[in-house]
């Protein structure tokens, strides 16, 4: 199986929502967010050609795909190198899909 490896700026991002959660709602619904993503991080191991490629630059190899959390308004931004002698898929950042993502994606 093809092995996740989240960015410390993508481990930052999920905590920083799960506090959001937390703070703003409840344990409950920070939970609830926390099962989504890990659903989400299933998904892109299983299946990581079908994230969209909207947000790539257009000559980036791999590209930069992404996939959404379901019932949240994130996205798991991702790289996933197949091809190489160690398949492995980059996760880079998770974020709220109003922010800013062009500007985030630069950091």
């Amino acid at each position: 199986m093809t092995r996740l490896v989240l960015f410390a700026q993508a481990a930052d991002d999920l905590e920083q929502a799960f506090d959001y959660y937390f703070d703003v709602a409840n344990l409950q619904l920070a939970e609830r967010f926390r099962d989504a993503v890990g659903d989400a991080l299933a998904h892109i191991e299983r299946h990581p050609a079908t994230g969209s490629t909207r947000h790539s630059v257009s000559d980036a190899q791999p590209p930069l795909r992404f996939w959404t959390i379901h019932k949240f308004p994130y996205a798991v931004f991702y790289f996933a190198h197949l091809q190489h002698r160690d398949p492995h898929i980059n996760i880079v950042r998770v974020l709220h899909q109003a922010s800013d993502i062009p500007h985030h994606l630069q950091d």
